[in-house]
């Protein structure tokens, strides 16, 4: 269902910014053996949870009355998952999506605000149950909504857990072998996507079938293991450390934005480890974005998203057949347009040395964003084996948890302090 064409990610198309033949095949001969011993990492056993999916569309069925807005109460991995999903599956007669996924005081109050609590359900998700970001927004819609309009899926343990058990509130479990960032295809992403309409059991079908795909143990056959050898061989080999996903759709958007923690959170480990991900939207960036790809430093490897079919694609009309600037679009659907705006694209990074690869869907459906979000995670977890790091730890992350802690007076971590001097750096003007 995913085609991944890295043709103009080699030096055969792009000249000495590309990898050579003979690069990819020494990479695949020292590092191909981990398509061989691939581990069934935790995320790995999701697609297959039936009784989860059960669950999942069950508490959506009879949730009652039925909902016209679903609120993701989260952070991180715990919103950017659900949201793609909204964004790119959503039937349109389904409740609205919002997702509160910071404390931004303005959004907070001005989203709550607007809602009706008795139309609304509530799903709060912390892995921890303590989540600083998390806790504060459920406990402003708490204040509001009172607590028969909540769900929670949670770990384990932690206060999350303990109210819902305390108060009776549906709760879902996030497997303790599963981090946020991973998390997409467990209670995390299935119950928004059972409230919006989102076919379940076939969003799971898909990343069954990408399972079975990147366990290929032939290297050049297993998309997940190309998809992370490419980019790793352009870093290490050509010095391109930015890694931009463009998808050309706007259903798609929000994968990409997931897409950048997924990459960023798994793969910055150290000071000479860590590509960064960016996010750019074809064919809106192309007028923001691609000039500094195109002709700034190559520094960059651009991968390209993109449906081969779109659920709407109406035709420019014929409204000005004697213009120049009209009449050559006229009859066109929009879907041969932003096709052509994006091969266009693609080919002038390719004749100025700039690597780039397609990554392409038939459609967007379901079964193949399942398939798509499946293999993207295989692909982090297999970069982080060729990058030697830990994809599945988050210190940095922690550590900013622990300073902000300290400044909130959180019991059990000391008070913060200032650097001394530190004012001497700052301009009021």
């Amino acid at each position: 269902m995913i085609t991944f064409d890295f043709a103009r990610s080699m030096s055969a198309a792009v000249g000495a910014g590309g990898i050579t033949d003979e690069e990819l095949s020494r990479e695949i001969e020292r590092t191909g053996e981990v398509c061989r011993k691939l581990p069934k990492w935790g995320f790995c056993e999701l697609p297959y949870s039936e009784e989860v999916a059960y669950r999942v569309l069950r508490a959506a069925a009879e949730w009652k009355p039925s909902p016209r807005t679903f609120v993701q109460i989260g952070i991180g991995g715990s919103a950017l998952g659900a949201t793609a999903l909204a964004s790119a599956l959503r039937v349109p007669s389904s409740p609205r999506y919002l997702a509160l996924d910071n404390v931004d005081p303005e959004e907070c109050s001005a989203v709550l605000a607007e809602l009706d609590p008795a139309e609304t359900v509530y799903h709060v998700v912390s892995k921890g149950g303590e989540t600083t970001e998390t806790i504060a927004a459920f406990l402003l819609a708490l204040e509001r909504a009172g607590e028969k309009r909540f769900l929670v899926t949670t770990g384990s343990s932690g206060f999350l857990r303990d109210w819902a058990r305390r108060v009776g509130a549906p709760v879902f479990d996030v497997p303790e072998n599963v981090g946020g960032r991973y998390s997409v295809l467990s209670p995390v992403g299935l119950v928004p996507a059972a409230f919006l309409g989102i076919e379940v059991r076939d969003l799971l079908a898909g990343a069954v079938l990408a399972d079975e795909a990147c366990r290929r143990e032939d290297p050049r056959r297993n998309p997940a293991y190309l998809l992370a050898v490419v980019p790793h061989l352009l870093d290490r080999l050509r010095g391109m450390k930015i890694h931009v996903m463009m998808p050309y759709a706007r259903a798609l958007r929000d994968v990409a934005d997931w897409w950048r923690q997924l990459w960023a959170e798994s793969l910055g480990k150290s000071a000479s480890v860590g590509p960064t991900p960016v996010l750019a939207l074809g064919a809106t960036d192309q007028h923001s974005q691609v000039q500094l790809y195109n002709q700034g430093p190559n520094d960059k490897w651009i991968l390209f998203l993109w449906p081969e079919k779109f659920r709407a694609d109406p035709a420019v009309p014929a409204l000005f057949p004697d213009q120049p600037a009209c009449d050559y679009l006229q009859g066109k659907p929009l879907s041969t347009v932003l096709r052509a705006l994006r091969q266009g694209t693609e080919e002038a990074l390719t004749a100025n040395g700039r690597p780039n690869a397609a990554l392409s869907l038939p459609e967007i459906s379901a079964r193949t964003v399942g398939a798509l979000l499946y293999t993207l995670e295989m692909a982090t977890a297999i970069a982080g084996t060729l990058y030697g790091v830990n994809p599945f730890d988050q210190p940095g992350v922690d550590a900013g948890k622990r300073f902000a802690f300290s400044r909130l007076g959180r019991s059990g971590f000391p008070s913060a302090t200032s650097t001394p001097g530190e004012d001497r750096y700052v301009l009021r003007a």
